[in-house]
């Protein structure tokens, strides 16, 4: 592993045995990817530990999980894992998307306290694209505690509905509206490729992380994208547990890139977006 480039996973989360009992829509997903059986087990913060070492993982961000209702994973469950092992995971916060107040002093908390780099919101779990009114109060946090705003683009694999996952014109507005917010992309945003690749073209701040889907399967005009032009706005990303750090890892290695471009698109974006303080 000494001559591998080191790898930054921008979208992991942690996969205690419950977790996803919580989340029953992402069942048909669990049994595609070839994990369900080890994600009904959990896995505890040193098996993915052990995992990412496999793998040549040098720092996975895993983010807290809230929908309507019900938090799954608390800011403070993160901020724990990351205390245990602080060189391996980089905390991502979340919040309470319908407790607009309670929201953006619970982000404060995350970012100030428990030391979270970002922020990440799933559209789907809320059925509100990131236009919604209910998101703006955060982006003025995330721009004033100097964070980046995570979301998932594209298609929902869980049996959700996928509009709130469109770039255009949900994500473009945002964009537009704050400037200086630092957004990313998860997902790609496949179906919808394309428009994501012009939204990280157009905007100086928005950017595109791959989480979710093995690289073997990256839409072509995306490498070509992350091989030209787009080299400083694609990052690397898994969604661990959903796919497994080393069949990710390997893959990514092995992608029709020159070697710089595989450089950014591994560690050297996401250290500069999410200012990580690394080697």
């Amino acid at each position: 592993m000494a001559n591998k480039p080191p790898i930054i996973d921008a979208w992991a989360q942690p996969a205690p045995a419950e977790m996803f009992k919580h989340v029953p829509e992402t069942g048909r997903l669990l049994k595609l990817s070839g994990m369900a059986h080890l994600i009904s087990q959990g896995v505890a913060p040193e098996e993915m530990v052990a995992r990412m070492d496999a793998a040549g993982v040098s720092v996975a961000m895993i983010c807290a999980w809230c929908r309507p209702g019900q938090w799954i994973v608390t800011n403070d469950d993160v901020a724990a894992i990351v205390r245990k092992f602080p060189h391996r995971f980089v905390g991502v916060a979340t919040v309470d998307l319908e407790k607009p107040v309670t929201a953006v002093r619970e982000l404060e908390r995350a970012v100030g306290e428990l030391g979270m780099k970002a922020l990440r919101v799933i559209p789907w779990l809320w059925n509100r694209p990131p236009n919604d009114k209910l998101y703006y109060p955060l982006y003025v946090k995330c721009i004033e505690l100097d964070i980046p705003f995570c979301t998932q683009v594209g298609h929902t694999g869980p049996l959700m509905p996928s509009e709130p996952g469109r770039p255009v014109p949900y994500l473009e507005e945002v964009a537009l509206t704050f400037p200086e917010l630092r957004i990313v992309g998860g997902h790609i945003g496949y179906p919808w490729t394309d428009e994501m690749i012009g939204q990280a073209w157009k905007h100086e701040n928005v950017y595109i992380d791959t989480s979710a889907y093995l690289p073997r399967y990256y839409p072509p005009q995306l490498i070509q994208f992350m091989r030209s032009y787009g080299r400083d706005k694609v990052m690397f990303g898994t969604n661990f547990p959903m796919l497994d750090f080393g069949k990710c890892a390997e893959q990514a290695r092995q992608l029709d890139l020159p070697q710089e471009a595989l450089d950014a698109f591994l560690w050297q974006n996401a250290r500069r977006v999410f200012k990580l303080d690394m080697p």
